[in-house]
């Protein structure tokens, strides 16, 4: 995960899910703009699977 570029409106968009999460209000509209955002990023970078970006946007927001 090491070397991922996150462009910042992932991780803004993970910030709003993590706050949601955290106070049990997690919304579907919410976690669904987190999980579209990352999938057409994944998919416009060559060689940058969804998953593993993921994972590196939830490290970024949770564990900073």
């Amino acid at each position: 995960m090491a070397g991922i570029d996150i462009p910042p409106h992932l991780i803004t968009l993970e910030s709003a899910a993590w706050a949601e999460q955290e106070v049990g209000a997690l919304t579907v509209p919410t976690a669904a703009a987190v999980q579209q955002a990352i999938t057409e990023h994944a998919m416009a970078t060559e060689g940058l699977g969804r998953y593993e970006l993921e994972m590196a946007v939830k490290k970024a927001v949770r564990q900073p």
